[in-house]
């Protein structure tokens, strides 16, 4: 029987009563919060400026004077695999540590791999250096992914948790915009030598990013790991001062929590335990999550993967004017996920999901039969996937919303690892194999079919979400998959 104490441990037998889950939901938006978000969220800027600053600087260092022996092709094929093959890694690697160790160790950790790396790029004395820090800086980066999802959301009220999650996600596009605008800058030699203005333009980020480590010191341990892991007390007492700091800033007392919850204390969770419950007990689940990691990641890599090849060859923009075309859709992409966001949270998971997939790859459908045609432009052709790219975007951004609040606690960073982790795969190595050839061939009709297959699975994701997408707005976590410590082992043949 729960106590009226928040916290009560009862002595030798590890079981734990809380309201912690409760209080933290409940919670008015404050100074706090935002410290959250800022602390957490706009590292997701500086990887939008990494993966578009390379991109934008592959014609320069293979240039004779740039300082390294490398060619274009080499840059946006070789080191663009190993950016996709660390990254993979670092998310199945970091996301095991951070169910283990806790959320905020492992965020300053990635973080530090990140702004190294990347300092050590800037200094790359020969190709082989360079991809291997280009492996390294996505290792930091897909552990990012997995330790910052997972405490955005342990950490946000749920009544905010959607609309936050989508345009934290989404502002990788901020620093994409960032990113194409600053390259034109850096790579105008008359500003400076073609061998310094790339070195510079990574600098920048290690600049960036050591201001974000700076703030994000700050940014606590998951209340819900804790308890969970036996730190019931830390847990108390930082929900209690979080608590005391919002009264004092909103004048006034907060409403009651809405439960409690009792659990069984648990050092850790072993990784079989962690497959069996996402892959047996949460099937359905889980093939959501591949569904809608796949479709967005091939969708992306049908636009995105050949953007300057195609304005170039079909429509004759100078390949040192991509950048602003870019920028155009980068904010289109922005825009998404900051303008729909709330409605995830007021409309519905299951329609909004459902309903940007959909609608996203439709559109690009339809931009696939008009440049079939040749009713387009480069300005209307960039139009085109500004629009498709603003709900495709926030969808995009609600995959790691999915998979970040569907399975139970424990799971958590493992699953967004996981699903982060297939979906960079299929757009990263898959994607480029499927969609070189066809945007480089300088045939309309193989650019149309590239759209098309990334239409084709997106608007198939859609599909799956409008079937089995979970009702999960305004809900707890708890509420949504109960911990795995909060209940017995679930029995086998058990479908959630």
């Amino acid at each position: 029987m729960a106590t009226s104490d928040p916290l009560e441990a009862t002595a030798g037998t590890g079981v734990v009563t809380t309201s912690v889950p409760a209080r933290l939901d409940r919670l008015p938006w404050s100074r706090w919060h935002w410290m959250i978000v800022i602390g957490l969220g706009t590292v997701w800027i500086l990887d939008g400026l990494e993966v578009t600053v390379v991109g934008n600087i592959a014609g320069r260092l293979a240039e004779e004077g740039s300082g390294l022996a490398i060619t274009s092709a080499q840059v946006t094929g070789i080191a663009a695999a190993l950016y996709v093959a660390g990254a993979c890694s670092g998310a199945l690697f970091f996301g095991w540590l951070t169910d283990r160790y806790g959320r905020k160790k492992l965020f300053i950790i990635t973080l530090a791999v990140y702004l190294g790396a990347t300092a050590l790029t800037a200094l790359s004395f020969s190709s082989w250096w360079f991809f291997a820090c280009r492996f390294l800086t996505g290792f930091g980066i897909g552990g990012e992914y997995a330790a910052i999802n997972s405490a955005i959301d342990e950490l946000i009220p749920s009544k905010y948790r959607g609309r936050i999650d989508l345009i934290i996600n989404g502002s990788f596009w901020l620093g994409a915009v960032g990113g194409s605008l600053l390259s034109i800058v850096m790579l105008d030699t008359s500003v400076f030598p073609a061998d310094i203005g790339w070195r510079l333009t990574f600098a920048l980020g290690v600049v960036f990013g050591l201001v974000i480590l700076l703030v994000r010191r700050h940014v606590p341990e998951s209340p819900r790991w804790q308890f969970i892991h036996g730190q019931g007390d830390k847990a108390e007492k930082l929900v209690g001062e979080v608590e005391e700091e919002i009264r004092a800033e909103k004048g006034t007392e907060l409403p009651p929590p809405a439960g409690e919850i009792t659990i069984h204390t648990r050092r850790s969770i072993g990784f079989g335990t962690i497959a069996h419950t996402v892959f047996s007990h949460y099937r359905k689940r889980a093939v959501l999550g591949l569904a809608l990691f796949i479709g967005q990641a091939f969708l992306y890599n049908a636009i995105t993967f050949g953007f300057g090849a195609i304005l170039h060859r079909f429509f004759d923009v100078p390949t040192g004017s991509t950048g602003y075309y870019f920028a155009v859709i980068a904010v289109g992409n922005f825009f998404g996920p900051l303008l729909l966001g709330r409605f995830f949270d007021t409309v519905g998971r299951r329609i909004m999901i459902s309903g940007t997939y959909v609608l996203s790859g439709l559109l690009l459908f339809g931009t696939a039969w008009l440049f079939d045609s040749g009713r387009l432009t480069a300005a209307t052709l960039t139009a085109c996937w500004c629009v498709v790219l603003f709900f495709a975007s926030a969808g995009a951004s609600s995959a790691y919303l999915t998979v970040s609040e569907i399975f139970p606690m424990e799971t958590r960073a493992m699953a967004i690892a996981f699903f982060y982790a297939i979906g960079t795969a299929a757009g990263g190595i898959s994607g480029p194999l499927i969609f070189a050839e066809l945007t480089e061939s300088g045939v309309v009709a193989d650019t149309v079919l590239a759209f098309q297959i990334g239409a084709s699975l997106m608007t198939l994701a859609g599909l799956v979400a409008a079937f089995l997408a979970v009702p999960a707005e305004r809900r707890s976590l708890e509420d949504i998959a109960a911990p795995l410590s909060a209940r017995p082992a679930p029995e086998p043949g058990r479908r959630a």
